[in-house]
């Protein structure tokens, strides 16, 4: 069980160090994107390194299976596994795998239909607060949903036929190119699907609480989008406006004060804008996304590695 144990460790020290590692770092707050990016390959290299075990070890367990995976390869590919010298608790692992690809399929599942389930309820919700007037057909493509409220407030609401919902009051505080940030920061999120990444996150976080790279994944992609989107309003309507669109509407909600609050991120995320950090050079930045690409690979690499061997 050579290669199975391999992939085992690699991504179990993967899963352990580098939440810490991408944690400790500085540079994510300066390239969120990056970031986000170096996050999503090192999350597939343990799923990679889960799922590639599981299948050499179901291969060695069951007959049926090993026809399956190595239908197409010559004789001195499977004899390079030595799959019959896995021994009994071939079976028993690839079992264990394989319950947890479907308790994790069944968490983003679960995920995914909260999530439509809250979007039809705020739908609704929409739709009593804004009525159609007599008369008015009805429209499912409107892009934009402006309500009559005394708090200013903007959000995108997701979806097949995603729509931007803003209020009067933000209307009436938010001047000329401070409004077209506040829409560009939230086309910035629909535009990168960020939802898809926070219903990842949020299930894989969900279903094994006690792996550090899921609840690591989870704590910093909200955090992550976030400064990725106020980086899309800042590059066309700049940092000055994007931060004062932020704090024009969120002060009343207290989060500039001394006592914490749920969106005690925000300080920060103004602090970036007025004050910010210079990027990564670019061909640092280039590195780093090959770097990443690497990691998904390095599993392919131990898994196919004693099959090319043997043809070699």
């Amino acid at each position: 069980m050579t290669v199975p144990f391999v992939l085992l460790v690699l991504g179990a020290l993967a899963a352990a160090m580098a939440p810490r590692l991408l944690c400790q770092a500085d540079w994510p707050e300066r390239e969120p994107v990056l970031a986000l990016w170096v996050w999503q390959c090192v999350v597939a290299s343990v799923l990679l390194c889960c799922v590639m075990a599981m299948a050499l070890c179901a291969s060695a367990a069951s007959p049926t299976v090993r026809w399956h995976l190595f239908a197409l390869a010559p004789r001195g590919v499977v004899d390079a596994y030595a799959l019959s010298e896995y021994g009994p608790w071939a079976g028993t692992l690839a079992v264990l795998l394989a319950c947890g690809g479907a308790w994790s399929a069944a968490m983003l599942t679960r995920e995914v239909r909260g999530a439509r389930a809250r979007r039809r309820q705020r739908r609704a919700a929409l739709l009593v607060r804004s009525p159609r007037l007599p008369g008015e057909l009805p429209s499912d493509g409107e892009r934009l949903v402006v309500l009559e409220s005394g708090r200013p407030d903007a959000w995108w609401l997701s979806g097949p036929q995603p729509q931007l919902v803003i209020t009067t009051a933000a209307l009436r505080r938010l001047r000329g190119r401070q409004l077209d940030a506040v829409l560009a920061h939230e086309q910035g999120h629909a535009r990168a699907r960020h939802d898809w990444l926070l219903h990842c996150a949020y299930a894989l976080a969900a279903g094994f609480p006690q792996v550090p790279v899921f609840e690591g994944f989870r704590q910093q992609v909200h955090r992550l989008v976030e400064l990725a989107a106020d980086d899309v309003a800042s590059r066309r309507f700049g940092r000055l406006t994007t931060a004062l669109a932020l704090v024009e509407l969120n002060e009343h909600r207290g989060v500039f004060g001394p006592c914490p609050t749920p969106l005690a991120q925000l300080p920060g995320r103004v602090r970036r804008l007025l004050d910010p950090a210079p990027r990564l050079p670019l061909n640092r930045r280039m590195r780093m996304s090959a770097m990443a690409l690497l990691l998904p690979a390095v599993p392919l690499l131990v898994t196919f590695g004693p099959g090319l061997g043997a043809l070699s």
